[in-house]
């Protein structure tokens, strides 16, 4: 029976791991036709609906209401900083050309997790973790580097744009992570929609968008929003029912990968070898401070 239930555990990870992947790819695809802002109020519309249905067709209201006053102050920050990061990611996957670098350079973001437990929830640090750091940043600085250091100005803005939001979505997660006892996936899954929706809305108005986009954009917006804010995140949730999160989290961080040859297959666009080296650090870094963790938990 547990034989059973790891590999089914195992295969919503990697179903979790392709939703997401393709989100990079669908989200690309449809900013290249419509701005940010008509591409967020679209998208989180879509995303709204979809987790609206999950609620009701599963139940998932119960783990909602009531809501608990205290986690109110909890719900407004996380909202703010779901707000933030997501604008970034978004912002970084318009400007970059190829969304695999973006999913690369994403894997910066266990070394945030892991500077951040230590101050905010007291976890050691070990000596996997701080090698496994070191692999990031060098597969990172391979990703970004350039011969006489000459490309567009784009590239070090997504760049930027990247650390920023990796590290924003980093303290959430350890936000989430110190009240999750109290506070249910359903409910943190509903309150990152809502806020996203209802910022969207409101840029879309003040920047007087356009309703009207194309069949294309729209397809592509109601695929991904379905992949990425729905499915992905209810096979991650209940992944965790089988395994350890930890073994849920290493095998996401492959999904550079799978972006890299769905992008290719999509869109044409390959990494050039050297930027295929340093995603691959990044990876096996994350793979490391996940070990690390994993050891520690069971220490």
């Amino acid at each position: 029976m547990r034989n059973k239930n790891e590999i089914k555990g195992y295969l919503l990870v990697f179903l979790a791991t392709i939703a997401m992947s393709n989100v990079y790819i669908f989200s690309k695809a449809a900013l290249q036709e419509i701005s940010l802002a008509q591409f967020g109020m679209f998208w989180f519309a879509f995303a709204l609906l979809w987790n609206l249905i999950n609620l009701f067709v599963f139940k998932g209201y119960k783990d909602i209401l009531p809501i608990e006053k205290k986690n109110l102050w909890i719900l407004l920050g996380l909202g703010t900083v779901e707000i933030l990061g997501t604008i970034g990611f978004f912002s970084a996957i318009k400007i970059m050309d190829n969304p695999s670098i973006v999913s690369f350079l994403t894997n910066i973001s266990p070394i945030y997790v892991s500077i951040l437990g230590y101050f905010l929830l007291k976890e050691k640090l070990t000596k996997l973790e701080i090698f496994g750091s070191i692999l990031i940043l060098m597969g990172a600085f391979i990703i970004s580097y350039h011969p006489n250091w000459q490309t567009s100005k784009q590239f070090y803005l997504g760049l930027i744009i990247i650390v920023v939001y990796t590290f924003i979505f980093a303290f959430g997660k350890i936000i989430s992570k110190k009240h999750i006892k109290t506070i249910k996936p359903n409910l943190l899954s509903i309150n990152r929609v809502v806020f996203l929706f209802i910022f969207s809305s409101i840029a879309f108005v003040i920047n007087g968008e356009s309703v009207h986009i194309s069949q294309t954009a729209l397809l592509n917006i109601g695929i991904g929003s379905l992949l990425g804010p729905l499915l992905a995140a209810l096979a991650g949730y209940n992944a965790i029912k089988y395994i350890p999160a930890s073994k849920a989290s290493m095998l996401g961080t492959i999904k550079g990968l799978f972006v890299m040859i769905t992008a290719y297959l999509y869109f044409g666009t390959f990494p050039l070898y050297y930027q295929i080296v340093g995603g691959i650090l990044t990876i096996i870094g994350a793979l490391l401070i996940t070990f690390g963790k994993q050891l520690q938990k069971q220490k």
